[in-house]
């Protein structure tokens, strides 16, 4: 057995301890055991990293929250791409993905990181990608897509198994090539989380579903 997935299932499932309290807010780590690493959470699920195994991460579900099978599925058709990562293994709730690594362009604009065009046409890229195999790109927004070297690329596609359309990421552009490339582009202008979140917020009261 692979010595990642051995200490998975002898290690880390048998002690780690994720409840999902509210579908709309990010789950809850209870007990994490070392050396594993927390890297992320969302809504249904958790990503942890083992030092040993950089290259790839642990995404694990949590009980009683679907999506797994659904996600399983959007690797299976996606293959491989560099702007996506790649499912490795998957079994029993959780799956082990390459690693992709960079800064979600919500932190990107929190820190004042330039997001250069070529990232938003990779992003566009890898979405019609996604498309031209039966995939709806779907719940795209800006701490779901990263930058890496100046290039973009996709973090979350748990929900391209959706079929109904999703505007996120063209409001996101047309936001980024209006506001965001004319103005906070040339100036390198951090915004504090405070506001990022706010506009987060209003955007999710405001936009047509």
């Amino acid at each position: 057995m692979n010595p990642l997935i051995e200490n998975i299932y002898q290690q880390l499932l048998p002690q780690f301890r994720l409840e999902s309290v509210d579908p709309h807010n990010p789950v809850e780590v209870h007990y994490l055991p070392e050396p594993w690493q927390l890297i992320g959470k969302g809504n249904y699920a958790a990503v942890v990293l083992h030092p040993d195994y950089p290259e790839q991460v642990v995404k694990i579900y949590a009980p009683g929250r679907p999506g797994f099978e659904e996600e399983w599925e959007v690797y299976k058709r996606l293959g491989s791409h560099p702007a996506f990562s790649e499912c490795l293994y998957a079994q029993e709730s959780f799956l082990v993905l390459k690693r992709l690594y960079g800064t979600t362009l919500y932190d990107c604009m929190h820190f004042g990181q330039r997001i250069p065009p070529q990232v938003i046409q990779d992003i566009d890229a890898a979405l019609d990608y996604a498309s031209d195999r039966g995939l709806v790109p779907h719940d795209i927004h800006g701490r779901n897509v990263m930058m890496y070297q100046g290039r973009g690329l996709v973090v979350d596609v748990s929900d391209f198994l959706h079929r109904d359309k999703c505007l996120k990421w063209n409001h996101l552009k047309t936001a980024y090539y209006w506001l965001y490339l004319p103005i906070f582009y040339p100036l390198g202008i951090p915004v504090p989380y405070s506001i990022l979140d706010f506009v987060r917020k209003t955007y999710r009261r405001l936009a047509p579903r």
